[in-house]
């Protein structure tokens, strides 16, 4: 069962990424899209290639790759021709920082392999250097027609910018908190970073703006404001999220914010990774936000309860976590050949207390018996009991079911 979303999203301009047929299109009436980032070194072409080949599968939409060096850039197209060569056409962003003005004029193919700069105004030069790098970077950009992010950090903002606005903040009859000064020169330098883009000749349309910062507080003030302010479309996102449940819940709580007032076209869920877990994780995590949300679908959702005194046994988190990995590693194949399938819910719980009443409102649910219960698993499908399971393969049987009910209920 699945409930339309309530959210009214905001007007907006709308931007479209591309590689070859495949088009990505940010803001107006498009769903907000999950973007992520690698952390290979990319002139590592082959390691990076791969890493974004798992990014790509997880359901990031697009990939945004660091291009800092002249190895870094002069390995871009080998990382798209590899990507191509895999089948996966999803599009790159190219990180830039100091030197992209002089990658871009260097290395060609590295601006034609990109589908969209990323350029962060406080990092572009100094004084009349700044002036004229910025527009070298948007030269290239409107020579091969790509898109930009426009990408403000607090970490790292315009110096001359910020001065300007502290020493016009200290002659005010009642000065503003240092906050509200830094966030009013994140905001400014993205709107006048654009606007020069466009007196340059890059369309409108095809500029996003992102002010990151790394407080939940902050971010959703910045957020509101400059979406006050424009109509360009909003890349959201947390500087530095963090690691495990703290990067997790400082996101979450952040976005969910913005995205639930109709704020934010791409979103990216800046996580640390823990030591040697997948990077794909951030991509997860930003699906199943919007997901939880109401506002896409993405992957079939398995409900679970968290269990009691009833469920001494593990037996119905194992199989809710198989479940779960198993829908999710089925996905890339379902997408296209079971469309829809993304919407099903699948409800595995753990006693008879809830178990057959959530069982009833999902697309197929299987309520287990909990201690001192008798040794049955009723399974419900489109909330009608259909058979119950007993004995020592009941995941295998109930993994049939869900797998027989994709089948027949999600065709081409």
């Amino acid at each position: 069962m699945t409930t339309q979303s309530p959210i009214k999203k905001r007007s907006s301009r709308q931007a479209v990424i591309a590689w070859r047929d495949q088009v990505v299109t940010v803001g107006g009436d498009s769903p907000v899209r999950v973007q992520s980032m690698t952390n290979t070194d990319t002139a590592d072409a082959i390691g990076t290639a791969i890493q974004v080949k798992e990014l790509a599968r997880a359901g990031s939409e697009m990939v945004r790759i660091t291009v800092d060096t002249p190895a870094a850039a002069a390995a871009v197209p080998a990382i798209r021709e590899q990507l191509d060569q895999m089948g996966v056409f999803v599009p790159l962003i190219g990180d830039f920082h100091y030197n992209g003005h002089t990658l871009l004029k260097d290395y060609p193919q590295c601006a034609q392999s990109l589908s969209k700069y990323r350029i962060n105004p406080g990092n572009v030069g100094q004084g009349a250097k700044r002036d004229l790098q910025f527009a070298q970077m948007i030269e290239m950009a409107c020579r091969y027609e790509k898109p930009i992010r426009i990408g403000v950090n607090w970490g790292s903002l315009d110096q001359d910018l910020l001065a300007r606005l502290l020493d016009e903040n200290a002659k005010a009859q009642q000065p503003a908190e240092l906050s509200k000064v830094m966030a009013e020169a994140l905001m400014v330098s993205a709107l006048q970073s654009a606007s020069r883009a466009e007196e340059l000749g890059l369309p409108g349309h095809q500029i996003i703006l992102s002010c990151k910062v790394s407080a939940v507080q902050d971010l959703i003030a910045v957020y509101r404001d400059l979406a006050s302010r424009c109509d360009y479309p909003l890349h959201l996102g947390l500087t530095e999220a963090g690691m495990g449940s703290k990067g997790i819940v400082a996101s979450t709580a952040a976005l969910a914010v913005l995205l639930q007032e109709g704020i934010g076209d791409t979103i990216r869920v800046s996580l640390t990774p823990e030591p040697g877990a997948a990077r794909e994780q951030e991509v997860v995590v930003a699906q199943e936000i919007l997901q939880t949300m109401g506002l896409r679908n993405f992957t079939p959702m398995v409900i679970a309860c968290p269990g009691c005194g009833r469920t001494t046994s593990t037996y119905f988190q194992e199989l809710a976590s198989k479940i779960q990995s198993y829908l999710r590693h089925q996905m890339p194949v379902w997408k296209q050949e079971h469309p829809g399938v993304e919407a099903m819910n699948v409800a595995v719980m753990g006693c008879i207390v809830n178990g057959p009443g959530e069982s009833k409102h999902a697309n197929i649910g299987i309520s287990l018996p909990g201690t001192g219960e008798s040794p049955a698993a009723p399974v419900f499908v489109d909330g009608v009991k259909v058979k119950t399971l007993r004995g020592d393969h009941i995941a295998e049987e109930f993994q049939a079911i869900v797998d027989d009910y994709v089948r027949s209920n999600y065709k081409k």
